[in-house]
């Protein structure tokens, strides 16, 4: 998404932003009652009498912009350097409250990163990495935090007392729009599970041998799925950016993005499948279910161990993702003539 930020920029004009674009910029002195949309980027630099909210690459309100309303949105990236009226409540990968930035209400995130310098009219609810207050922060509620590391300048000030609270953390996030709540970590990976063994029996079912196919190929050939996984994911952003650059070109980008998300998860499923697989074949028990669920939950596993589970993460997708590009490559040649379905096509391994 950011990357079709610079192709595809669009100033404003009507008096409600809603449809998806490229890119939104309330511009210096101008006016709109609100936003809510789906965008690479959103500035405002103007006035939103109402509410921001949505999903973003980055979010920026700048030190004359203003929000009138609440600011609620998922964003890659989040920095108010003007005022927002409301309440902020936000799920990013990084969140900044500038020296010159001003929230009248509460602020509610989550985020991989965050730090709050500016003034705050009511309480703070951080749940991040790092947390970090800086010294022109002006905390007129409580600071509450839950954060592997945690920095406070002895400039900064906060009336009721800054808390650490364990409860806060988890990978649910804030509870945009719904009071702040956040989940336990378990809850987001028993869902990932949950969603991941979902696909994954839908596609064993509906393609068995298109399936295995992709499987067999990660573990004879993990370089070469690697490379082709790695092109696939750096290539097809770029691509899709240079399609969005003509008016005709973007919505085709923002088609041909819902299906790069969508090929994302089914590339990754794939790497978690043939990973079971690979598992069981070297035991001399190969089982296509088995090795759905052996894969599923290896990965899941793995991912509570830092730093290895996020490396383990990207390898599987990468191996799935590029079994996944050849394998429709294959079929778009015609180098797999054995057609889905037919008899035998949904027996057992």
């Amino acid at each position: 998404m950011a990357l079709l930020s610079p192709l595809a920029t669009g100033v404003a004009a009507a008096q409600s932003i809603q449809s998806p674009s490229g890119s939104v910029v309330i511009a210096e002195g101008e006016t709109v009652d609100s936003v809510e949309t789906a965008a690479a980027t959103i500035v405002v630099r103007g006035t939103v009498e109402g509410d921001v909210s949505g999903a973003a690459g980055s979010i920026r309100i700048a030190e004359t912009g203003r929000v009138g309303g609440t600011l609620a949105s998922t964003a890659g990236t989040v920095v108010i350097d003007g005022t927002v009226a409301g309440d902020v409540e936000v799920g990013a990968g990084s969140f900044e409250l500038t020296e010159t930035g001003r929230v009248d209400g509460s602020i509610d995130v989550g985020a991989g990163s965050i730090r709050v310098d500016g003034a705050v009219g009511g309480d703070v609810r951080a749940a991040a990495d790092s947390v970090a207050l800086g010294p022109n922060a002006v905390v007129d509620g409580e600071f509450r935090y839950d954060a592997e590391t945690f920095t406070e300048s002895p400039e900064a000030s906060v009336a009721g007392g800054v808390v650490e609270d364990p409860s806060l953390g988890g990978d649910g996030g804030p509870g945009i729009g719904g009071g702040g709540a956040f989940l336990p970590s378990w809850v987001g990976t028993a869902y990932g599970v949950a969603a991941n063994l979902a696909l994954g029996a839908v596609l064993l079912l509906a393609f068995p041998r298109f399936s295995r196919t992709v499987g067999d190929r990660v573990g004879t050939d993990p370089l070469v799925s690697g490379g082709v996984g790695f092109l696939a994911l750096a290539v097809t952003p770029i691509a899709l950016a240079f399609v969005a650059i003509t008016i005709v070109g973007l919505p085709l980008a923002l088609v041909g993005l819902v299906g790069y998300v969508v090929a994302l998860w089914v590339g990754y499923v794939y790497g978690q499948y043939a990973l079971g697989s690979w598992v069981l074949d070297r035991l001399g028990t190969p089982n296509r279910w088995l090795s759905l669920l052996l894969g599923v939950v290896a990965v899941a596993l793995i991912g509570f161990l830092p730093w290895v589970g996020g490396l383990a993460d990207l390898l599987v997708l990468l191996l799935g993702l590029g079994s996944l590009a050849l394998g429709l490559s294959d079929r778009y040649r015609g180098g797999d003539s054995r057609a889905e379905g037919g008899t035998g096509a949904v027996g057992s391994d």
